[in-house]
């Protein structure tokens, strides 16, 4: 086939997804992105983007304690149950102060166990000024990192690798030993604004099949066979660097990049073993049959082994991952409706749940943990009222969640107002993102104020003018968790101490646990169990009988949960 059939497909090829492992991927492959892929990113780190299509209820997903008559008044037929057995609102953090206590939906276990391992943010009342619950219009406005006038044909992340990777020729130098890979990997069928850079037009290399079918496709494509005539296709030399030249040659420049992205990205998953953490597939509880299988769990798969790659500084080097999940337009039957736990909203929760620490825990087994930071984002909330389709219709502002050991682990802002309509804006999502990009990726911050975010959103002022403060929801330097842990999960000094006959042990836990209190004498032999039961959330105290105890030095030891702590007991008679 002459190279100019190959040209009269690549409209098709760039509308078709391809796959690895069944997971359909686009490869940010606009021009600019290849011209800047020669020099190295100051650090390895990575971030994955989890888009939750369709405007999440973030008010079933980050529950008001303190405000739970309330919430439940205003929508009484989805309400999670404060008190149900197993089925009621996880309680998150018993140290935040009484008007910001929060519950999370009863599918979220796993968000649980994250952020009481000080692996992940919750960021409450994220949105934008004027947001008019449009689901296109939203998107594009998260994406392109801007306001609600503001109609940038970039993206907000585009500009971020425009700003981060010095200009190169291009397609001569690409790819190259410093940078073999795409900066951007997009999972599924679509080109988002968010990778878009100014004066260009995004284009993608997509085909379907495995990961050996995807190569050998791309490798047997006819137009990747020259046979002579008309070769390479390229314009008389009158043209040199007109526009017309310019674009042809990166036409052409697709099929040799095609092939060798297809090729490097087959290598990199074959070189990689299969995740030795089981993710989840399926949720265990009652919803539609379409929403029981986790579409989360092969994309989060497919990055952590491309960014494995069989070890140490093998795996690949892009910088920014995009994952999604739909279905979160929750108008009509949002629950069940016999109960308001289960459903397609409750499905979706686990899916992202359980599927994130699936995630966390493949990371830190590969010993790639350290570089990975995950944000969510949806174009808007719901509002706080339900409807009576078992639904919630468009709202403004919702929660965000970042996971990872980069993540500022907490609770930022408070709840919402629930005599209001709509969650209040507490946060301009373009905060988080500033936050991200400084702390997280080490951008300059003169580079985010100016280039990236047009002198908003970062130390400075926002679009009506106002002072605005910067969120650390990130670390610029991944440091310990002891004292986020210790606040929550705690062994105290029993007292009194010296005991004669008797002396309280206390211990604090932010989570429910099976919980083993020892006693050991100095020699490390168990004198006693003190207590082997279940507590629940927080401060306990368990009276001990020291009166039989011959005088000397011993040890009490606790076992619950997260908490593993031990501490001294002096005996005097």
């Amino acid at each position: 086939m002459k190279r100019r059939n190959f040209l009269k497909k690549i409209p098709l090829a760039a509308s078709l997804p391809f796959a690895i492992s069944g997971v359909p991927i686009n490869l940010i492959a606009r021009n600019n992105y290849f011209r800047q892929m020669a020099a190295s990113s100051t650090n390895d780190r990575v971030l994955v983007i989890l888009q939750l299509l369709g405007g999440n209820d973030g008010v079933n997903t980050v529950i008001p304690v303190e405000q739970y008559d309330q919430y439940y008044s205003r929508r009484a037929n989805i309400a999670i149950p404060a008190k149900n057995g197993a089925r009621k609102y996880i309680p998150v953090d018993s140290t935040l102060a009484s008007p910001d206590q929060i519950g999370l939906h009863p599918d979220m276990q796993g968000v649980k166990d994250l952020y009481d391992r000080g692996r992940m943010a919750i960021v409450q009342g994220v949105s934008y000024k004027n947001n008019n619950g449009s689901h296109f219009r939203g998107r594009d406005i998260w994406n392109m990192g801007g306001g609600v006038d503001d109609f940038y044909s970039s993206g907000w992340v585009g500009r971020y690798l425009q700003s981060e990777y010095a200009p190169q020729v291009y397609p001569d130098d690409f790819p190259n030993n410093d940078m073999p890979d795409p900066l951007a990997i997009e999972l599924g069928s679509d080109v988002s604004l968010v990778f878009h850079q100014n004066g260009n037009i995004p284009s993608s290399i997509s085909l379907g099949g495995n990961p050996q079918g995807f190569a050998d496709l791309i490798e047997n494509l006819d137009g990747f066979v020259d046979q002579g005539t008309d070769p390479r296709g390229r314009p008389p030399e009158y043209l040199l660097n007109s526009a017309y030249w310019n674009e042809m040659n990166w036409i052409l420049g697709l099929e040799d990049k095609s092939e060798d992205y297809a090729g490097r990205l087959l290598e990199i998953y074959n070189a990689a073993s299969a995740s030795s953490v089981a993710y989840p597939e399926v949720y265990p509880f009652n919803a539609p049959d379409g929403a029981k299988r986790n579409r989360l769990t092969p994309q989060l798969q497919l990055v952590s082994r491309l960014l494995d790659g069989g070890g140490p500084g093998l795996g690949a080097k892009t910088k920014v991952f995009l994952v999604k999940v739909g279905g979160f337009d929750t108008h009509a039957d949002q629950v069940e409706s016999y109960d308001p736990t289960m459903g397609n909203h409750a499905s979706l929760l686990y899916h992202i749940s359980s599927a994130m620490k699936a995630f966390q825990d493949d990371l830190r087994a590969r010993g790639i943990e350290d570089r990975v930071l995950t944000v969510t984002m949806s174009e808007f909330g719901r509002r706080i009222a339900s409807n009576g389709s078992y639904g919630t219709d468009h709202g403004t502002g919702g929660p965000m969640f970042i996971f990872g050991k980069g993540a500022n682990p907490g609770v930022f802002g408070t709840n919402p107002d629930m005599a209001e309509n709509n969650v209040g804006m507490q946060y301009d999502y373009r905060q988080i993102y500033a936050s991200i990009l400084e702390d997280w990726l080490q951008v300059d911050k003169s580079v985010i104020t100016s280039d990236i975010f047009f002198n908003n959103y970062i130390d400075g002022t926002g679009d009506d003018g106002e002072a605005l403060e910067k969120v650390e929801v990130s670390k610029s330097v991944i440091t310990g968790i002891e004292e986020f842990m210790t606040q929550r999960f705690h062994l105290k000094e029993c007292y009194p101490n010296p005991a004669h006959k008797e002396t309280k042990i206390g211990f604090y836990l932010n989570a429910p646990a099976q919980v083993e209190l020892s006693l050991y004498d100095n020699n490390g032999k168990m004198v006693r169990h003190i207590l082997q039961e279940e507590k629940l959330i927080g401060e306990h105290e368990v009276n001990l009988d020291v009166s039989d105890l011959k005088p000397g030095t011993y040890i009490y030891r606790i076992n619950a949960g997260l908490l593993k702590d031990s501490k001294k007991l002096i005996v005097k008679h």
